[in-house]
């Protein structure tokens, strides 16, 4: 019998950067883990594996640290990929879709034949804080016509309450900081 490779403490690869980027914000920082391929590796993994009762057939994600989760996930998962991106950067026909920020408001965009109606999406960042982007993405990607079937996160800030905010949409975390 094989001996089960050893499996690595993910939260111990997230950085904590006190007053950043403004004084009174504890930052997770990810990028330790990402350059650690074994971690890398091992989150994308487990975040799939969290995923795998869903039928999924897109990933969505926003720029730009979603995208590094959700390229290797919709490789592992079998499923298509779909860039949400901010105003102005997609060179097609979009749909667009503008929230409120905590001083001002946003807009994200992705391109109008991006989903096929019906097609079952996971949306999917990297970290889950107040919910308010990726609330935007999930109204996003029923604008295009898709069905949100979850949302995953490597890293949740259980204190800021994000995942109430977005609890229609199934969320899901594979690390937890208060």
């Amino acid at each position: 019998m094989a001996a089960q490779p050893q499996r690595l403490a993910l939260a111990d690869y997230i950085r904590a950067i006190p007053d950043f980027p403004k004084k009174g914000i504890l930052f997770r920082d990810i990028t330790p883990l990402l350059a650690d391929s074994g971690a890398f590796q091992q989150a994308v993994g487990d975040m799939a594996q969290l995923v795998s009762d869903r039928d999924v057939e897109v990933i969505a994600a926003a720029e730009a640290r979603g995208f590094l989760f959700a390229a290797p996930l919709a490789l592992k998962l079998g499923a298509g990929l779909v860039p949400i991106r901010k105003r102005g950067k997609l060179p097609f026909r979009t749909l667009s879709h503008t929230y409120d920020l905590e001083y001002g408001t946003d807009t994200l965009e992705i391109h109008s034949d991006a989903i096929r109606p019906g097609a079952k999406v996971l949306v999917v960042d990297d970290l889950l804080a107040t919910g308010g982007t990726v609330d935007a993405c999930c109204q996003l990607v029923e604008k295009a016509g898709g069905v949100v079937v979850g949302c995953l996160f490597l890293v949740e800030l259980t204190g800021l309450q994000g995942a109430a905010k977005i609890a229609r949409y199934r969320p899901c975390s594979l690390i937890k900081f208060e």
